[in-house]
């Protein structure tokens, strides 16, 4: 769903509040966040009220409560409620009136579906001589040598920092449940039982969430408009860069030591700097949403001709998902090797943003230029003067939108 989500907002918005409207479908993943959360602690809340155990270090049997088999089932279950609603909803949705007129050629029923969508009526205005699409219209392919030399340098920089973001992004929320016992705003997990981890876990995520993530979809929200995609894109990556090489440096200061179980059974690590550690973490997610997760998103949506806008976002989106196997596979699988792995891995990430930050330099600014300005395709339609159109042809009656 991302390249339609994207492109179909991108499509019918214009160009002062385009980029808020697709940031704000973006941001609409924060919200489902902060509900996922609330789900799980809902649920995990209920069963660990209902069946208490004794924590790990004092039974390590009983700690493991069966019924915690049935806590993850429900919450994955709940997963299904909004995948059925945005089947139902796109399925009533009609295609992009610019799609309908500038691909198909339709431009009547591309002000009829306007129309509905917009649920307001819309004056088409026919005419005899309507301006066609001259000879040199964007008929090119992906694989073009046309679409290398126009759009080709920009299909390179959406696809390398979508890709170099996703192994940041995907790492360090999937090492979530890692970073909070060494933080100390989670009990060790020998110190809980199976649903009590659950419980808590969800908890410190649906802060996290709460505190840096989501304001970062809307301060991009907000923000857009006014200092332009570029800006927020580099801003992003140079601060989750810097925020990582100082986690990455300072780690064990950070973290501290492991706890004598004596002294204090409940947390993993002493005598670090746990404050200074959750606000460099909340502020790398904080910034990677005010940044590269939510520009990565927005400008394929823009960039490209109608005909290949949704397939560009798609080969970008793709190139994120790539840098995601590489996060959770690559990273993780050396992170488990010890501290030392973990430091470098951290500090190597820092670096990986920072080469997010270079490879923006190959992506323009879109803001406050129409999404035909951008692609080229306004100068792909023949001018016409005096109804006769300049490559002396004449095209069957059509419609117009005005």
């Amino acid at each position: 769903d991302y390249p339609l989500s994207a492109v179909i907002m991108s499509e019918y918005a214009n160009k002062r509040t385009r980029g808020a409207f697709i940031a704000a479908v973006f941001a609409m993943q924060g919200m489902g966040i902060l509900f996922a959360g609330v789900i799980s602690l809902i649920f995990s809340g209920i069963f660990l009220h209902v069946y208490n155990a004794p924590a790990f270090n004092r039974n390590h049997v009983l700690s493991a409560q069966p019924q915690g088999d049935y806590l993850w089932r429900i919450v994955l279950m709940f997963g299904a409620v909004p995948a059925a609603l945005t089947y139902y909803w796109r399925m009533k949705m009609p295609e992009t009136a610019r799609y309908t007129a500038l691909v198909e050629g339709n431009h009547k029923k591309a002000a009829v579906d306007m129309a509905k969508v917009l649920d307001t009526d819309i004056n088409v205005v026919t005419s005899a001589y309507p301006a066609p699409v001259s000879p040199e219209a964007s008929t090119y392919g992906l694989f073009s040598k046309e679409f290398v030399q126009k759009h080709g340098l920009h299909l390179l920089g959406t696809t390398s920092t979508w890709f170099l973001l996703d192994i940041a992004f995907y790492t360090i929320n999937l090492t979530q449940k890692d970073i909070y016992p060494a933080t100390g705003i989670v009990r060790k997990a020998a110190a809980m039982d199976a649903i009590e981890e659950v419980f808590r876990i969800s908890k410190a995520m649906f802060l996290v969430a709460l505190f840096a993530t989501v304001p970062g979809y809307w301060f991009t929200v907000f923000l857009i408009d006014r200092i332009g995609r570029f800006i927020i894109q580099l801003g992003g990556f140079l601060l989750m860069s810097i925020c990582m090489a100082i986690l990455g440096a300072r780690y064990d200061s950070l973290r501290g030591k492991k706890c004598d179980a004596k002294k204090d059974p409940l947390h993993e690590y002493c005598d670090g700097n746990h404050t200074w550690f959750m606000i460099l973490y909340g502020l790398t997610l904080f910034f990677a949403n005010f940044g590269p997760n939510s520009t990565t998103f927005i400008v394929p949506a823009e960039l490209f001709p109608a005909r290949l806008r949704s397939t560009c976002h798609g080969i970008s989106a793709a190139a994120g998902k790539a840098g995601a196997i590489v996060g959770a596979f690559g990273v993780q699988y050396y992170t488990q090797k010890g501290d030392k792995q973990i430091k470098q891995s951290i500090i190597t990430l820092a670096v990986v943003n920072f080469l997010g930050f270079l490879c923006s330099f190959m992506v323009p600014e879109t803001n406050g230029l129409s999404l035909e300005e951008l692609s080229g395709e306004d100068k792909e339609i023949a001018p016409v003067t005096n109804g006769i159109a300049t490559n002396g042809k004449h095209e069957h009656e059509d419609s117009q939108m005005v």
